[in-house]
């Protein structure tokens, strides 16, 4: 249901109070007014703290500087005429007792008069007095349709017409901004050529940056990664490369939905946060990263509303990839968390957004600790497939040392014994390996030379990994694996050869 119905239908059921959080003044109250043209053209009074009410001579600076008094005005209207009124920036005053006691009262009153009260605010911000008589209706960005018409609302202005497909790349990479920033961005493009022009992609794509660095709540990360930076991992390459045209409009005539997602699980320092960097990279396409944490927020109602502005911002910019990093952690202990039920909240939305999403959002989320997951993230539809990503074979390792010389010394890469190498550095994680490599390369540097295979077999006996320091949680989530509950990442894991090792001990 789009947002115009849903005004509509409540509007028609006689809800009182109605609190939209949006940014987009403008576009939602031109939206407002539309709705209430085919309400019975209804009447749209509009009241600000600054200049009052404004629009009809009557009542022109009714309620200024007093919010009481702008609630009062609405009973001074016959109980017969049909109205709307528009309170803008009203999340400021709600906390006033004179004004929460004033908004119940009209609560009761109105549920049997064709007048509503619209709270418009840039974000959510409910007290408890109020949440059982506010009804709270998201105002979505716009959508591709809407952004096509204000693009050609200013290429008429400046006489121009586009390519069919410049104009759909345009308006792509407007998905996820509002139409303020939409005009900003495409009059500064206007303004620095003249006209617009396909390189202008790169100027939006930085408004977007923009906009999404001022949420605090994703990031847009730069993927430069390659899948052939990643060392082993077999299967889940073949996974991927597999699903690389799956957001395509020919997968779509074919049949296919939308990949949802991917569950990566497993030991510390083993590639799933490159892995998901390397996904959008290898893709083509904008990777947001979700930091959990910022959700969480101190007023009653933020942690859901900001929930509900990343799923909306996602959906805005998709197909993109999400990347959610360490999400055992912000999940850990929900039954025991004293924070008056709002983790569960946060994580009933976010899952149930898991489940029933059509869009082309596909979630990479990574997981060190399987026993702090609720089972409900677990479970079949919350994403394609859940990868457990163990330590590498000698095979891999050997890989994963290749990947490292090549890129910090491409011409000498054959003076460097691989298979030594391999060998010698059971049980380390790929992050091990490149901090090895690290510390080989500071024995080189002290002693003005460049570094040896005997300097990184020197650095590695100096490190104890991972492996042996957290052996039970590493043993736990192979346990885990090996017990089917994840597909393995490589097709030769070290959990593979163990398991082929107890199945051809004697009895």
């Amino acid at each position: 249901m789009s947002f115009s119905d849903e005004f509509n239908l409540l509007l028609r059921a006689r809800y009182p109070i109605i609190y939209i959080p949006t940014r987009e003044e403008e576009r939602v109250e031109a939206t407002i007014v539309q709705c209430a043209k085919i309400q019975g053209d209804r009447a749209v009074y509009i009241w600000d703290f600054v200049d009052g009410y404004q629009g009809n001579p009557n009542d022109v600076g009714f309620g200024k500087r007093n919010p009481v008094q702008a609630l009062e005005f609405v009973e001074k209207l016959p109980a017969s005429a049909p109205a709307v009124f528009v309170l803008r920036d009203f999340h400021r005053f709600l906390e006033d007792v004179s004004v929460s006691r004033k908004l119940r009262n009209l609560a009761r009153l109105l549920k049997s008069q064709p007048k509503n009260l619209v709270l418009l605010s840039p974000q959510i911000s409910i007290p408890d007095d109020l949440s059982e008589v506010l009804t709270v209706l998201e105002f979505p960005l716009p959508n591709a349709a809407e952004i096509k018409i204000e693009i050609e609302r200013l290429l008429s202005a400046t006489g121009q017409r586009l390519d069919g497909k410049v104009l759909d790349e345009l308006i792509r990479s407007c998905q996820g901004l509002s139409n303020e920033r939409i005009r900003r961005v495409l009059a500064r493009a206007i303004a620095l050529h003249g006209e617009l022009q396909p390189d202008d992609v790169d100027l939006i794509l930085e408004e977007k940056r923009q906009t999404i660095r001022q949420t605090q709540i994703l990031d847009f990360y730069p993927a430069t990664e390659n899948i052939s930076d990643i060392g082993g991992l077999d299967n889940l390459k073949d996974w991927l490369f597999r699903r690389g045209g799956s957001f395509s409009e020919r997968a779509r005539q074919y049949g296919l939905p939308h990949p949802r997602g991917l569950l990566l699980v497993g030991i510390q320092g083993t590639g799933k946060s490159l892995t998901a960097k390397a996904i959008a990279h290898h893709w083509h396409l904008p990777l947001l990263r979700l930091d959990v944490g910022r959700l969480f927020a101190g007023l009653v109602g933020e942690s859901e509303s900001r929930t509900r502005q990343m799923i909306q911002l996602s959906e805005a910019l998709a197909p993109c990839i999400l990347w959610i990093d360490e999400i055992d952690k912000a999940f850990a202990g929900l039954d025991s968390r004293g924070d008056a039920g709002t983790t569960s909240r946060v994580f009933g939305t976010f899952i149930t957004w898991l489940a029933e999403k059509t869009s082309p959002v596909f979630v990479v989320a990574t997981a060190n600790n399987i026993q702090s997951l609720p089972a409900e993230m677990l479970r079949k539809g919350r994403f394609d497939e859940i990868f457990f990503v163990g330590l590498p074979t000698q095979e891999e390792r050997r890989a994963i040392f290749a990947v490292h010389l090549s890129r910090l010394r491409p011409h000498n890469l054959k003076h460097y014994d691989l298979e030594r190498l391999a060998y010698e550095t059971p049980d380390f994680s790929g992050a091990e390996i490149e901090q090895t490599l690290i510390e080989a390369m500071h024995l080189g540097f002290s002693q003005n030379r460049d570094f040896t295979t005997d300097d990184i077999l020197e650095a590695a006996s100096q490190i104890v990994p991972l492996a042996r320091t957290a052996k039970e949680q590493i043993d736990f989530l192979q346990e885990w694996a090996a017990a089917g509950k994840a597909r393995l990442a490589s097709k030769h894991s070290s959990l593979s050869d163990r398991i082929q090792r107890q199945l051809q001990q004697p009895e």
